[in-house]
């Protein structure tokens, strides 16, 4: 991921508008629609305060990656929950399997369980949406993830949306990969982060009309 995309998302991300970033750091609007365009580069004293703003490094913000996350293990305990979570993925709604009672007014919700770990899945909307994942071990709550989202276009496909959130893999655990295909179809997800704090973005287009999209946020509970 190269900086302007990674600004957008990390502005996204923190809830900025433009206009708002842009107070913030003391430039125009302008200026931030260029960087986030790739038009222009902020210089060094900006950078600094874009990453004191937003968080995280300048090293983080000017170095380009493929990917802005890697989930690497730091113990087992990590690897089962990354495990369990792809498990549970393709169990649930991305399947629409095992969908359970409601737990709250209008919600709907999905449920996995093996061995000591539980996972729930819950969310209230159509169209516009929202809602929350999380994991439990021996009871324990160890993981969640909030998010939010909405069909923009009437070509949106909820079929393949599932399709392309079934394709998540240990590297990109959160939602879906980090680019998926098929047909006129394209999912798009981008992730700031690891597993134990991340923040992320997803998208889908038809051909080259955004049709949907969803921000989400999580990470490891303690």
């Amino acid at each position: 991921m190269i900086f302007p995309e990674k600004l957008q998302l990390l502005r996204k991300s923190k809830g900025f508008t433009q206009e708002e970033f842009a107070e913030r750091l003391h430039v125009s609007r302008q200026a931030v629609a260029k960087w986030e365009a790739g038009q222009t580069y902020p210089d060094i004293a900006n950078l600094i305060q874009i990453s004191n703003l937003l968080n995280v490094t300048v090293d983080y913000l000017v170095k380009e990656q493929e990917c802005t996350v890697r989930p690497i293990s730091t113990d087992n305990n990590t690897d089962e929950i990354i495990a369990f979570r792809l498990e549970a993925n393709v169990n649930t709604y991305a399947s629409f399997m095992n969908e359970v009672d409601s737990t709250r007014l209008d919600s709907h919700d999905f449920r996995y369980e093996k061995g000591d770990y539980v996972y729930h899945d819950t969310y209230v909307g159509g169209e516009q949406f929202a809602g929350e994942e999380a994991i439990w071990k021996d009871g324990k709550a160890v993981y969640a993830m909030n998010y939010m989202g909405r069909v923009l276009g009437e070509r949106f496909s909820g079929n393949f949306l599932k399709e392309a959130l079934k394709k998540a893999d240990f590297n990109m655990p959160y939602r879906g990969p980090e680019y998926y295909q098929s047909g006129e179809y394209t999912y798009k997800s981008k992730v700031s982060g690891d597993l134990t704090w991340f923040q992320g973005f997803e998208e889908i287009y038809c051909n080259d009309t955004k049709v949907y999209e969803c921000y989400f946020h999580g990470g490891l509970l303690r």
